[in-house]
């Protein structure tokens, strides 16, 4: 027999209310309708089936010895409730996803810091339209034109340069 009973639903409806999206909100108002549904069938029964009264039955029942017999088997009927075999599994699954989100997590607050540097240091230049050639080579050299260690052909785009290779021709290759 089931060790508790259930005495109320162990979803936190308002959490997970917050997190579905729009365009399934009626899979999930359907959802919550039947499992509030199952709930007060479940709590509409008694905790315990009701006692039999056996007295009653062996005054009424004309064979001898018949409610005896089924009291008997009655009382050594027992049902057993399922082992829990799936709970470590779900439970090894859990901390497995937690440690995944915790180094999501850190990864991302690596990111964000170094995204914050690198706003920093945009934050830090001089506007595009104030910039003279020599300011955008100090802040991008490695974009900027550098006609003694790397001369360009006008008009200084990549597929006019003599060491360029079309993408379809490099995807070809490969």
């Amino acid at each position: 027999m089931a060790s508790k009973r259930i005495g109320k639903s162990a979803i936190n409806w308002t959490a997970l209310s917050e997190r579905v999206p729009e365009h399934q909100r009626a899979q999930y108002l359907a959802f919550k309708s039947k499992s509030d549904g199952y709930l007060r069938r479940v709590l509409a029964n008694p905790e315990q089936a009701p006692p039999i009264d056996w007295a009653f039955y062996k005054q009424k029942v004309p064979v001898a010895g018949m409610v005896d017999d089924f009291q008997k088997q009655y009382s050594a009927l027992s049902i057993p409730y399922p082992a829990d075999t799936v709970s470590s599994q779900i439970d090894a699954q859990e901390r497995e996803i937690k440690s995944d989100i915790q180094k999501f997590k850190t990864e991302s607050d690596a990111r964000i810091a170094e995204y914050k540097k690198q706003l920093a240091h945009i934050a830090g230049l001089i506007p595009y339209d104030q910039m003279t050639m020599e300011d955008y080579r100090d802040a991008y050299p490695e974009d900027a034109l550098d006609p003694i260690n790397r001369p360009t052909f006008w008009p200084h785009t990549p597929e006019e340069q003599i060491d360029y290779v079309h993408k379809d021709a490099q995807e070809s290759s490969h």
